[in-house]
């Protein structure tokens, strides 16, 4: 399961994975963040926030992850990667490379920090 939360007026979406990730959580992803960015053109950072990585349900939930990537990575300026896992630092170096948003890797207790970067990254 994921859960997704937004955060309207910061322009923030966090992601928390609870389970390994399934193609209904990327569905229900679009449903929350596709109609913000339609209204306001961007999402200032997304968050994903998990102590460590679940892992995908099938090879169809890992297809449905990278079409999400795809579909909107440019509407995302900032991507914080909140988690303890040793995936954080090579998501972080890997994924730089086919997205435009800017991605930082922050450890699984410092979400606070992770929301203060994206905030404070768009007033810079």
């Amino acid at each position: 399961m994921l859960n997704v939360e937004l955060d309207k007026v910061a322009g923030i979406a966090t992601l928390r994975p609870d389970g390994a990730l399934s193609e209904n959580d990327f569905e229900s992803a679009y449903r929350i963040i596709d109609p913000y960015i339609e209204k306001s053109g961007k999402l200032r950072g997304l968050i994903i926030s998990t102590k460590t990585f679940p892992g995908w349900e099938s090879f169809g939930s890992i297809i449905k992850h990278f079409k999400f990537v795809k579909e909107h990575h440019k509407k995302v300026s900032h991507v914080a990667l909140v988690t303890d896992s040793v995936l954080g630092d090579f998501a972080e170096k890997i994924a730089e490379h086919f997205v435009s948003a800017e991605i930082k890797h922050f450890a699984f207790d410092e979400l606070s920090s992770a929301q203060s970067w994206i905030l404070n990254a768009e007033s810079e």
